[in-house]
């Protein structure tokens, strides 16, 4: 009874290690990269339809790619 409990399974939890401010400051970079394609998609339906059509679909990839380097995955090697 007085041994300590076993050790819970290692498993991947969704919490980040790092200290709060890096994790704010990602955040923003995240926010502001966001807010920046956004604005310059609107600027792109400015020049016309088909240039505002065209730079959706890429904006959709670019912020797809923003939040991918977010999710923090593990590597493939180490998985």
């Amino acid at each position: 009874m007085l041994a300590p409990p076993i050790k819970p399974p290692s498993t991947l939890v969704t919490l980040d290690d790092r200290q709060p401010l890096r994790r704010i400051q990602f955040r923003l970079w995240q926010i502001s990269w966001a807010a920046a394609v956004v604005l310059v998609t609107g600027w792109f339906y400015t020049l016309g339809p088909l240039a505002g059509i065209t730079a959706t679909v890429v904006a959709k990839h670019v912020l797809v790619a923003i939040l991918a380097a977010g999710l923090e995955l593990p590597d493939e090697e180490k998985a």
